[in-house]
């Protein structure tokens, strides 16, 4: 039968996250040093929710095994090593160290009960870990606020009455008392909060507290309400910064780039160097057989090839912080205050996109967007980036062009997400399959109903050539139009354009068309092209390159 020690210790953990989660958004709104990673809420719950996933595992293959006899090394052990693995960003990372120090320390002290006195030896060893993390530890962070919540737990042991717990002392007791000591901590780090702008000017030119810090105080909060089973300790809450720009060392690195390496004899101090002449925020921490990685650099492929010939490379979380900063700079341009998270998806779209009519048009859908640029063609890392920026752990894409197919692909493979791929070979297409993605789906089953979907599109496009016809058909500037890839008109726009209708027409419901930038014919023009029968709705798509993308349903 299951342990009821690991239930009691998922159940704090899981209310820890839980509180986390009610104040994500506000604590990624506080961001504005050490590092712009824009995210500081989500990549504290991400690591949290890793710890959770592991218990999870341990709890199904515990049998009829109590805790001693699993051994609380090997619970730690997994423990610290999925809080390692699943940490994003310099707060996650920071936080896996926090977790990883007191996991440690309880696996050094086998038989006895969690009580006061390991607390704080927990909570010292877990400071300590966290700031040997650091190259160069910045007071007035979520360091400074771990340490002086240590420091008040072994104050407040030279009061108490009660310090240690008998082996038969009951569970009550045991949480009440753990309960105690970790509220007086929560006061240290909440005053320790309020402190920090007063020891990081940039927090205090920025009217800000630091976000890791405070995220720490929120955890501490839902640990405090599950032991008690009651509402967690009152937090003050902190508006966003005054600033929409973080203003931090690394703002000339474009991505925030995150993964692990499994192999032997791994050595982190070796790898900090090479890592630091291609960027900055570096953190690189774990054991000899697990490292875990952390840099900002506009070299993403650079910093994973430092790694090549070490071990085998996971987790690979790539974070466009440029994207971050301006998502941030919108919210609170629209009067976003950070008073909740946003909506929790179980998936997630994103689509490859070239014009700002056909973003728009997606965004409606609830599908995130990545400019492709001009010639549609994202790096693997600018996908990479993308997927990190959908809100949800499953992901389904569309690359809308068959030039992205083996990018997005790569990618998949990469990413720390759950991710499937739709082939989708152009905008239109992607756009008219995507009012299949349904949020509340697993990516597996939205990518098969887009599929589905995908299977009953025609899809049309006209363009200006940019070549002679070596055949002779059509020249340079000539109209040329397309029916599923398949050249089936050329000369005149509007003659070719009413070609590419017609081919389209039949058992067509409905054939939308997409109006690019420098397209020769007015509206009016295009709307009387449509024959009798017909139904065409026309919109804005501003894509370069083609004059009218169109798809029949």
């Amino acid at each position: 039968m299951s342990d009821p020690s690991l239930v009691r210790f998922r159940a704090v953990i899981e209310a820890a996250l839980a509180q986390l989660e009610s104040r994500r958004e506000e604590v990624n709104e506080l961001n504005v040093f050490p590092v712009a990673d824009g995210d500081t809420g989500d990549n504290m719950a991400l690591t949290l929710r890793a710890v959770v996933q592991e218990l999870d595992r341990l709890q199904e293959a515990v049998g009829d095994r109590t805790l001693d006899e699993i051994g609380r090394d090997e619970i730690v052990g997994s423990v610290a090593r999925a809080a390692l693995l699943g940490a994003r960003g310099n707060s996650g990372v920071i936080l896996s160290q926090l977790i990883r120090g007191a996991a440690e320390e309880l696996a050094s002290r086998p038989g006895e009960l969690v009580d006061p006195v390991l607390i704080a030896a927990a909570m010292a060893r877990a400071s300590e870990q966290a700031y040997g993390s650091v190259r160069e530890p910045a007071e007035g962070t979520i360091l400074t606020v771990v340490r002086e919540m240590a420091h008040r737990i072994m104050t407040e042991l030279a009061h108490m009455q009660e310090t240690r717990l008998d082996p038969d002392a009951p569970p009550q007791t045991q949480d009440a008392l753990i309960a105690d000591v970790l509220e007086h901590a929560l006061d240290a780090g909440q005053q320790s909060v309020r402190r920090g702008p007063d020891l990081l000017p940039v927090l205090r030119d920025a009217g800000v507290v630091d976000a890791g810090g405070y995220g720490l105080t929120v955890v501490f909060a839902g640990v405090i309400a599950a032991l008690r089973g009651t509402e967690p300790p009152e937090l003050e809450h902190h508006r966003a910064a005054r600033v929409t720009r973080p203003q931090h060392a690394s703002q000339t690195f474009r991505y925030c780039t995150n993964f692990a390496i499994t192999g032997s004899e791994l050595d982190p101090r070796t790898f900090v160097e090479p890592l630091e002449a291609i960027g900055d925020s570096v953190l690189v921490v774990g054991d000899a057989t697990t490292l875990k990685v952390h840099v900002h650099t506009d070299e993403p492929d650079a910093a994973t090839a430092l790694f090549a010939a070490a071990g085998a490379i996971s987790h690979l979380d790539v974070a466009d912080m440029h994207e971050q900063v301006e998502q941030r700079s919108d919210r609170l341009a629209a009067g976003g205050d950070g008073d909740g998270p946003p909506p929790v998806t179980f998936s997630g779209a994103l689509a490859v996109v070239s014009g700002d009519g056909i973003r728009e048009a997606f965004e409606s859908l609830g599908v995130r967007t990545l400019d492709g640029g001009p010639t549609l063609n994202p790096s693997t890392y600018d996908l990479l980036a993308g997927i990190h920026a959908v809100p949800a752990e499953e992901v389904v894409v569309l690359p809308n062009s068959s030039n992205v197919f083996m990018a997005a692909e790569r990618a998949a493979e990469l990413s720390e997400k759950r991710v499937r791929v739709v082939p989708t070979r152009s905008q239109q297409a992607g756009l008219a399959v995507a009012v299949a993605f349904d949020p509340a789906r697993g990516a597996v089953t939205n990518a098969e109903a887009i599929e589905g979907e995908l299977a009953r599109v025609h899809t049309g496009a006209i363009a200006r050539a940019a070549r002679d016809d070596a055949g002779g058909r059509f020249h340079v500037g000539d109209a040329i139009g397309f029916v599923d890839e398949e050249l089936v008109a050329w000369g005149d726009p509007a003659a070719t354009l009413t070609q590419v209708i017609a081919t389209l027409a039949p058992d067509a419901e409905l054939i939308t068309c997409l109006r690019g930038d420098d397209a020769p014919l007015a509206d009016d023009e295009v709307l009387a092209l449509a024959g009798d029968g017909v139904e065409l709705e026309l919109a804005a798509g501003g894509q370069p390159s083609y004059w009218w993308l169109l798809s029949a349903e």
